[in-house]
C-alpha cells in the first residue's frame, strides 16, 4: 500500500518562495506518474503540477513558470518548489501517486495521497 507523507508547508510573503517535500513508500516515484493538488476552503481539489514516468511534467496555467515539480528516485522523494508565490496559491496541497505512468489532472484517478500541508500566502 502506498503511503505519502508531505512536508514543507507554512505561512509565507507575497513574491517568497517555498519547496514542499513528499516522502513515498510502497510505490517508486520512477516508475508512476505523481501529482501534486491542492484545495481552498469551500473548493475543490485542483490540479496543481505532475510529473510522469518518463519525467516529463505538467503544470496548471496558474503556476507555470513559477512552479517545478521534480523527484528523487534514489531517495523516493517528489519536490514542488514554488516561487513568487501569490496569495491565490494559499491551499492544502497534496501529493498523490497513481498506479499508471502517465499523470491525470482529475483527483479520482489517483489512489494514493498524503495527508496534506497548509501553504498560506500573504499579501
Amino acid at each position: 500500500q502506498v503511503q505519502l507523507v508531505e512536508s514543507g508547508g507554512r505561512l509565507v510573503q507575497a513574491g517568497d518562495s517555498l519547496k514542499l517535500s513528499c516522502a513515498v513508500s510502497g510505490r517508486s516515484v520512477g516508475t508512476h506518474a505523481m501529482g501534486w493538488f491542492r484545495q481552498a476552503p469551500g473548493k475543490e481539489r485542483d490540479f496543481v503540477a505532475a510529473i510522469n514516468r518518463d519525467a516529463s511534467t505538467a503544470y496548471v496555467d496558474s503556476v507555470s513558470g513559477r512552479f517545478t515539480i521534480s523527484r528523487d528516485n534514489a531517495k523516493n522523494m517528489v519536490y514542488l518548489q514554488m516561487n513568487n508565490l501569490e496569495p491565490a496559491d494559499t491551499a492544502v496541497y497534496y501529493c498523490a501517486a497513481r498506479q499508471w505512468g502517465v499523470y491525470s489532472r482529475n483527483y479520482q484517478f489517483y489512489d494514493g495521497w498524503g495527508q496534506g500541508v497548509q501553504v498560506t500566502v500573504s499579501s
